[in-house]
């Protein structure tokens, strides 16, 4: 078989695959993080993330920009970018996982599902496991989940001066709508 024969096979088999692959990309996805602290309570919201969910395979993939995020304070979203998240120098959070649930994707309803997979924030990469809900209606899919993060597990320092402002596991709570 020469080269332009194995290209071609090559091209009709990728080619027949990706028809075979539902993909949903986010047209909606909220991103919210709580940190409940001794002294003070901090929240901020993120709407630039697209997940993506091959439900051929039950792959899921979100990227998101740090800078994304929003307070109600400057102040506060200035020293999360600068001193904590380093967001110049580590712009992107993300999450590469698997369902591990079995979906009927053209039934309608609700499904608790469990994700697996990596989670890389601040540079450091960490295994998770996260609970959540997804629904299926009128050819679109809901994705809701609510998590905890240990800062430490990312290597985010929270210098002892401030540690009564800034709990040292925050809350997130993620909701998307792919189409």
């Amino acid at each position: 078989m020469n080269a332009k024969n194995i290209l071609l096979v090559i091209v009709i088999l990728a080619t027949s695959l990706l028809l075979n692959a539902q993909i949903y990309i986010g047209k909606t996805c909220e991103i919210n993080f709580f940190s409940n602290a001794p002294i003070e309570n901090i929240s901020a919201k993120n709407t630039t993330a697209k997940p993506i969910l091959n439900t051929t395979s039950n792959d899921i993939e979100i990227k998101i920009t740090i800078k994304g995020f929003s307070f109600e304070k400057k102040l506060m979203e200035e020293h999360f970018n600068e001193k904590y998240m380093e967001s110049d120098k580590y712009p992107y959070a993300t999450f590469s996982g698997k369902i591990k649930d079995t979906i009927d994707y053209k039934k309608e309803g609700a499904y608790k599902v469990t994700v697996i997979g990596k989670l890389n924030i601040h540079g450091v990469e960490k295994e998770r496991y996260m609970q959540g809900i997804l629904t299926v209606k009128g050819g679109e899919i809901s994705l809701e989940s609510k998590f905890m993060i240990a800062v430490k597990d990312h290597k985010i320092e929270i210098p002892s001066l401030v540690a009564q402002n800034i709990a040292e596991t925050v809350e997130v709570t993620i909701k998307s709508t792919l189409t």
